[in-house]
C-alpha cells in the first residue's frame, strides 16, 4: 500500500477538523507521528501531550513545514505523575479541546512503585488515561466531540485477580501490560455505557517502539521480518484515526478487518470479559479513583 493510499482512505472515511482541537497523548511515537501528520491534514489544531518537550516541538516544526497554517502546541504530560496529569486534565477544560486521543503507552520498561501506589506500567497505561478521559468526558460531549483510548489485543492475555490489582507479583511484561489495557477499556465501557462519545481502538501488531523491548540479538534479527510481516504504523494510524469520526457502543471496538491484525479499520463486537469480571472491575476501578481523589 502507498503512503498516497492512507490521505485517499482518509478523505473518503472521514470529515474536515478545521476549528477542532484535538489533543493527543504519545504524539511523538511511531503511531502517534502518523496521526498527527492525519490530524493536520484535516486541518485540525493539535496539542500535543509528551514527556520529551524538545522531541515534540521537533515534531511541530516538521509538521508545519508540511501545514504552514498547523495551529499546534506542546504541552508536557509524564502520565506515572499523577498530580500533573490532575494539572493537564484542567489545561484541556481551559482550551475546550473537542478531541482527546489517548494513545500513549508504556509495554517493557523497568517496573516500580508510583506516587499512587500502584506500579508505573498499570498507572501510564490504565490510572491516567482513564482519569482524563472520564474528566474530559462531559466538557467533549458538549462539543460534540469524542474521547478515543487506544486498547490492545494483549488485554485478552489474563483475566484480572483482585487480589494483586496491578499484577506487581507478576514478571511477564504482556500481561502486566495487557491487564491494565484490560482495565482501560472495561472500565471505559462501564463509564461510557452505550454512550458513543467513547471509542475505543486498536492498531493490531505493528512495529513501533513498543515493540522494540526484546535482546538486542534478538531484536536484530526479528526487526526486519517484523516489518515486513505487521502493518506499517502509518497504515495503523488509521484504526485510530477512524475513532474519531466512529464511535462505539459497549462492547464494541475498531480495529484492523482480519483477525485483529492486519486490514483497514472495522467496528466488531468485543466479548473477552464475563460479566461479573467486568463488575469486578467496575467496582475496583471506583475503589482506586476515590482513593485518589480524597
Amino acid at each position: 500500500m502507498s503512503y498516497k493510499y492512507q490521505y485517499k482512505w482518509i478523505d473518503k472515511n472521514s470529515i474536515s477538523l478545521v476549528g477542532k482541537t484535538v489533543a493527543i497523548s504519545g504524539a511523538t511515537g511511531g503511531i502517534g507521528t502518523c496521526l498527527c501528520d492525519y490530524l493536520a491534514y484535516l486541518g485540525a489544531d493539535i496539542v500535543c501531550l509528551d514527556r520529551n518537550a524538545k522531541k515534540s516541538n521537533d515534531l511541530i516544526s516538521s509538521l508545519k513545514l508540511k501545514y504552514p497554517q498547523l495551529n499546534a502546541m506542546h504541552i508536557s504530560l509524564d502520565l506515572e505523575d499523577f498530580d500533573r496529569v490532575k494539572e493537564v486534565t484542567k489545561q484541556l477544560k481551559d482550551y475546550k479541546v473537542d478531541f482527546l486521543i489517548l494513545n500513549a503507552g508504556a509495554y517493557k520498561i523497568p517496573r516500580h512503585k508510583s506516587s499512587t501506589g500502584y506500579n508505573n506500567v498499570f498507572q501510564i497505561n490504565f490510572i491516567s488515561p482513564y482519569y482524563l478521559a472520564c474528566e474530559l468526558a462531559q466538557s467533549i460531549s458538549e462539543r460534540g466531540g469524542r474521547v478515543v483510548a487506544v486498547s490492545s489485543i494483549a488485554h485478552n492475555y489474563s483475566k484480572i485477580d483482585i487480589n494483586d490489582i496491578d499484577f506487581s507479583s507478576r514478571n511477564a511484561a504482556s500481561k502486566v501490560y495487557g491487564n491494565a489495557k484490560r482495565f482501560l477499556t472495561y472500565s471505559l465501557f462501564e463509564h461510557f455505557y452505550n454512550d458513543e462519545t467513547l471509542s475505543i481502538v486498536h492498531p493490531g501488531i505493528t512495529f513501533t517502539n513498543i515493540t522494540n523491548h526484546y535482546p538486542k540479538l534478538i531484536f536484530a534479527i526479528i526487526k526486519y521480518p517484523m516489518k515486513i510481516i505487521f502493518m506499517k504504523p502509518k497504515k495503523a494510524a488509521l484504526c485510530v484515526l477512524y475513532g474519531l469520526f466512529c464511535g462505539c457502543r459497549c462492547n464494541e471496538w475498531i480495529g484492523p478487518k482480519y483477525f485483529n491484525i492486519w486490514g483497514l479499520p472495522k467496528l466488531k463486537k468485543l466479548n473477552t470479559a464475563t460479566q461479573d469480571e467486568i463488575i469486578n472491575i467496575r467496582n475496583k476501578t471506583n475503589e482506586i479513583i476515590g482513593k485518589l481523589n480524597q
